[in-house]
């Protein structure tokens, strides 16, 4: 195929697109890695797969080891699943799940209780494998190759399967789109940084596979903090890009580290504002490209975010808008995109190619009868000379029979004073927070994103040290084991572990393990209503006034008062 421009209607597509074999196609610790060493790998490490099952959960860290562990399943037919991370939880949801795969990582100490493990370990480059004449491989388009699990704004896993003729689609449908900003007809020679996991949909399709399937290289590791970015940047040739998110960029623009130049920036995840989009090109003197798009969809949009607000979708694809009793959907459809596909977003629509975004689909909110979204008002909030990372969030108190949004902020330098009056020239007086909470840091993932639960919990968690009501829920599942034997024919759930989830949940909030001890003592307890399967138990967690005072707590089933007490340090 000497075209990416035409991958509709092929049965096989290749694994390797418009290039060299002998040209780099990965770059590890400064050393460049061939197409030709990349096969080779690819075949040993397809030969050791374990044989009857499958698919691969691709947990490797290393973005060079993760091309050949994806390389390498395709080969064996393998799909690979592509988790937002490691933890056991996850993982032991994916050994649930019916599916007999296996673990694939390059971390020695990594466990992975229940799955097969199978650990690739970067072979040392040699001559032999250099030189070696190895065919590129063709796969169905019409094979599964990933399945991306995400985390979701809502902390709700979701897996979204790929065939291999999408990702190349996708692809094929980006390359014109940087090349013609670069001035260049293609990316060859191009060497791509990323900070974004290579699990994550866009952490793979603009590092891992813009390379394999756009002629460019990758930069083997993942660098984070500001200083270990500049160093991945410098040990690789010009041109270069760095491929990032929002939170990342703002962070190494604040560090004052010295950076080296770069031939473009790309950002997703998040909308960027003009401001930052400004420095980083005065910072790092290539243009910044923004990607809009979604899992389900992959990268579908870009702008050039110093010159214009105006989206303009890749390829062929073409948007328009439905309307239904839940409001308004924006329709992406056409070129690689398998089938149309609502997006989560608020959209004003220029033509079917073009379009503003305007914010979440469900992150919209409304105050004192006014509507806006999250994602507007954390715009304005990051905005703010001097603040480095900031959200908004909305509690479910209500104040004067109006919600009263909160503003939490990476903000050393400046008061809440100061930030509440900047907020005042930019939005709406109900949306200003009348409180600003100053943290160290917000619990974002590894690409940058806030998750709502995530995000709840550590707002509760950071209100309870001013002496604020912490609410949390916790599931009790019909086959909870404690309802055989409490009782036959009328279960319910003992007191001890009614207890026992209020214990866990004080030990979840930092602020109240600050103020009763790791080993905090049980003074009052009261049991009011049986609490039976299948329930939310809602638990309530008031500090006592003073430093050194207890927590009392309620707990409800169905809005019914099940149990109240109270806990304090232990004496001890």
């Amino acid at each position: 195929m000497n075209a990416l421009t035409s991958v509709a209607g092929q049965s096989a597509l290749p694994l390797l697109v418009n290039r060299d074999l002998d040209a780099p196609v990965a770059w590890h610790a400064g050393t460049p890695v061939s197409g030709r060493r990349f096969l080779a790998d690819a075949q040993q490490l397809a030969s050791t797969l374990p044989d009857g099952v499958g698919p691969a959960i691709n947990l490797c860290v290393d973005r060079y080891a993760f091309a050949v562990g994806l390389a390498a399943a395709l080969l064996r037919g393998h799909a690979s699943l592509l988790p937002p991370d490691a933890r056991p939880d996850t993982l032991a949801r994916l050994h649930e799940s019916g599916d007999d795969c296996y673990a694939l990582t390059d971390d020695k100490s990594l466990a992975t209780p229940g799955l097969q493990r199978v650990l690739y370990q970067l072979p040392p480059p040699g001559e032999a494998s250099e030189g070696a004449a190895v065919a590129v491989p063709s796969f169905d388009a019409d094979c599964h190759a990933v399945s991306l699990l995400t985390s979701g704004s809502t902390g709700v896993p979701q897996a979204h399967a790929k065939r291999w003729g999408t990702l190349v689609g996708d692809v094929a449908a980006a390359v014109p789109r940087l090349a013609s900003l670069l001035g260049r007809s293609s990316l060859e020679g191009l060497t791509l940084v990323a900070t974004v996991p290579v699990q994550h949909s866009y952490g793979l399709e603009s590092s891992v596979l813009l390379a394999l399937l756009g002629g460019a290289a990758f930069d083997s590791g993942r660098p984070f903090f500001p200083a270990d970015i500049a160093r991945a940047l410098a040990a690789v040739p010009r041109p270069r890009a760095l491929v990032t998110t929002p939170f990342h960029l703002k962070t190494l623009l604040l560090s004052g580290v010295e950076l080296p130049p770069v031939d473009f920036i790309l950002s997703a995840t998040a909308p960027l504002s003009p401001q930052l989009a400004a420095q980083a090109e005065e910072a790092l003197g290539g243009p910044m490209i923004e990607i809009y798009g979604s899992t389900e969809t992959g990268q579908a949009a870009t702008r050039r975010t110093t010159q214009s607000d105006v989206w303009e979708t890749l390829g062929d694809i073409r948007v328009h808008v439905e309307h239904g009793d839940a409001g308004e959907r924006f329709i992406f459809a056409g070129d690689f995109v398998p089938e149309p596909t609502p997006m989560a977003d608020i959209l004003e629509l220029i033509d079917e190619r073009q379009f503003r975004l305007l914010g979440r689909a469900n992150d919209l909110i409304h105050v004192a009868g006014r509507r806006s979204s999250l994602g507007y008002l954390n715009y304005h909030l990051n905005s703010i000379a001097g603040v480095q990372d900031g959200a908004f969030w909305l509690p479910d108190e209500v104040a004067d029979g109006v919600v009263r949004p909160v503003a939490f902020v990476v903000a050393p330098e400046l008061s809440g004073e100061a930030i509440i009056a900047q907020l005042r020239q930019r939005l709406e007086a109900v949306f200003v927070p009348r409180r600003v909470v100053h943290v160290k840091a917000l619990p974002r993932e590894a690409t940058g994103k806030l998750v709502v639960r995530t995000l709840h919990e550590f707002a509760q968690a950071q209100l309870a040290a001013d002496g604020d009501t912490v609410r949390l829920t916790r599931e009790v599942p019909a086959d909870h084991p404690a309802f055989p034997g409490h009782f036959p024919g009328q279960p319910l759930l003992p007191g001890a572990l009614i207890l026992s989830e209020v214990r866990e949940a004080m030990a979840g909030v930092p602020a109240l393990v600050a103020r009763l001890g790791a080993n905090p003592t049980l003074a009052a307890a009261k049991f009011l209503t049986p609490v039976g399967p299948d329930c939310t138990l809602t638990i309530e967690l008031q500090p006592e006034a003073g430093a050194t005072g207890g927590v009392r707590f309620e707990v409800r089933s169905a809005d019914v008062l099940a149990a109240s007490g109270r806990w304090v340090r232990s004496a001890e």
